[in-house]
């Protein structure tokens, strides 16, 4: 992989990861349109620049993560675990929301490296999704103003929706968020809490490859004579993801995620023409 390759990958991540329209599936379709071959270090990559992206989470919301509840001292707690769990409330509910996808993940990880192979179900995925956010904002939308409470329960369920995105072209955006839409959240709140889950979710992938490929036969050598690409693609995605974000956030609030569901049966579909006219895009 070229440096010029790199960068082009890393600006698709961090366009997409946090918009409904599969960053998966794009850096796949981007990876096939660029002609890069396949190996044990690009899918490596595609899953480790993930890490910057999530970083312009933490940077954008710094006062959501590093905000503990301090209104109720510790003594006006029964014991020191409710106090625990009622001050770090934030952490306790992403972890929640995070142990199905470690869970499934961890089950069916062989599977889901095949999975990134098939440019094929990418676009079926995204023209399938597009066709579900034409309808999100009519079938799902509350229009509460404000921040609205996220229950244990909710997190947990919305941890679930997440894990339909481990199919390449569903989009980890777009599970979560119309997850968190069938729980009575907004459209805001539940593309925040979107965000906020993608960081555990992802940190964790990112940390799982990179344990995966220094424990390979050539993996070490590769992730050492690659670490530059690797950290220039994160520097890449976190920029572009700071961007992507604000854009988002306010874009969704105001016109929904129709303009989305269309653009992904727009690009969905060209892939699927293209295949049938005989082009051949593989990975």
């Amino acid at each position: 992989m070229s440096i010029i390759e790199a960068i082009i990958i890393a600006i698709v991540e961090g366009l997409t990861e946090f918009l409904p329209v599969s960053s998966t599936g794009h850096m796949i379709i981007t990876q096939s349109l660029l002609g890069i071959e396949s190996n044990e270090f690009i899918k490596a990559f595609t899953v480790i620049i993930q890490f910057g992206a999530i970083l312009s989470v933490i940077v954008l919301y710094w006062n959501r993560f590093f905000r503990f509840k301090d209104d109720k001292p510790r003594q006006e707690h029964d014991n020191f675990l409710k106090f625990i769990l009622y001050k770090y409330e934030f952490y306790w509910k992403l972890l929640i929301g995070f142990i199905p996808a470690a869970f499934l993940g961890l089950l069916f990880s062989d599977k889901i490296d095949e999975l990134l192979e098939s440019v094929t179900v990418v676009a079926i995925m995204l023209v399938i999704g597009g066709i579900l956010m034409l309808f999100v904002d009519k079938l799902f939308n509350h229009p509460v103003e404000g921040e609205q409470e996220i229950t244990y329960k909710n997190a947990f369920i919305i941890g679930f929706y997440q894990c339909i995105a481990m199919i390449p072209g569903v989009s980890r955006s777009m599970a979560t968020i119309v997850g968190g839409m069938t729980r009575g959240l907004n459209r805001k709140n539940a593309a925040e809490f979107s965000f906020f889950l993608a960081v555990p979710t992802m940190a964790a992938a990112t940390g799982w490859k990179v344990y995966k490929l220094i424990t390979s036969e050539t993996g070490f050598e590769l992730l050492k004579d690659n670490i530059g690409i690797l950290i220039l693609g994160n520097i890449v995605a976190f920029i572009v993801a700071l961007l992507a974000i604000k854009f988002f956030i306010g874009f969704v609030t105001k016109y929904g995620f129709k303009v989305f569901g269309w653009y992904r049966i727009i690009v969905g579909g060209i892939i699927l023409i293209l295949m049938f006219a005989g082009h051949e895009l593989t990975v």
